[in-house]
């Protein structure tokens, strides 16, 4: 089993507990797993960047833990997060109380691992996380695969899933020097081209993104692709799309880590 390379613990901060798996040495990363969870691709992600000289810290949100992606699971699992408070899936200009963890928890790891601050990876649900996470200084280097939550209308399609004093401060944190990659698959209909205009509007030259054409026939890419840097990666294709990402991803945490 994958996971049984981690050291496990809870970790506890403002009446939220979850498990924490740690792998690894060097500058910390917060790596947050998609719905429905810790799947062995996520894993593979997160051992990916403990070969590169940096710490892994990977909270167990939801899910069943090393479990294989099904629908149904996924399924399940988002029904289930979409209700739970601390996520507040639907709510729009609003910060989400798991956020709030998360920057404790960020904290945690740059106490722990050292190095001129943490990483923070969310995808999918879990996508736009690292960016409210900017709201912590230990954080300096943000990325969002596919960030699909707030879920909903019109509204939430261009809301970048924290409130507006929360925004503030991750601007000002941007426009000082800490860039924030962003990567989506352009007909995900999860990943609304208007979030990322959002994105563009609000970080301006700080915000770095791909987004990766679907369909794409040529790279077996189809129009449900959604998982850039897990799922859709294609090791045995360097230059398949979603391989470069991830490979992008590891470059941009050593590059704002590895100093």
């Amino acid at each position: 089993m994958p996971l049984s390379q981690y050291d496990v613990d809870d970790f506890s901060h403002g009446g939220i507990s979850h498990r924490v798996y740690r792998k690894g040495l060097g500058p910390g990363v917060v790596v947050m797993a998609e719905i429905p969870g810790i799947t062995p691709r996520v894993i593979e992600f997160a051992d990916a960047v403990v070969d590169r000289g940096m710490s892994v810290a990977m909270p167990s949100l939801f899910g069943a833990d090393g479990a294989q992606l099904s629908n149904a699971k996924s399924m399940r699992v988002l029904a289930a997060a979409c209700v739970a408070k601390e996520f507040a899936a639907f709510a729009t200009k609003r910060d989400r109380p798991v956020t709030v963890w998360l920057r404790a928890l960020a904290a945690d790891l740059h106490e722990r691992a050292g190095g001129p601050g943490v990483g923070a990876v969310g995808m999918c649900f879990t996508g736009g996380f690292g960016l409210a996470m900017m709201a912590d200084d230990s954080v300096v280097a943000s990325v969002l695969s596919q960030p699909s939550v707030p879920l909903g209308g019109p509204k939430a399609r261009k809301d970048l899933g924290m409130s507006d004093a929360t925004l503030e401060i991750v601007k000002e944190r941007v426009s000082g020097g800490c860039p924030v990659l962003a990567m989506r698959f352009t007909g995900d209909k999860l990943v609304p081209a208007d979030r990322f205009d959002e994105l563009r509007v609000a970080l301006g030259d700080g915000l770095l993104t791909v987004e990766i054409p679907s369909p794409d026939p040529a790279w077996d890419i189809s129009a449900k692709a959604h998982s850039v840097i897990t799922e859709e990666v294609d090791h045995d294709r360097q230059d398949h799309p979603a391989t470069r990402a991830f490979h992008q991803v590891l470059d941009f945490l050593v590059e704002r880590l590895m100093v």
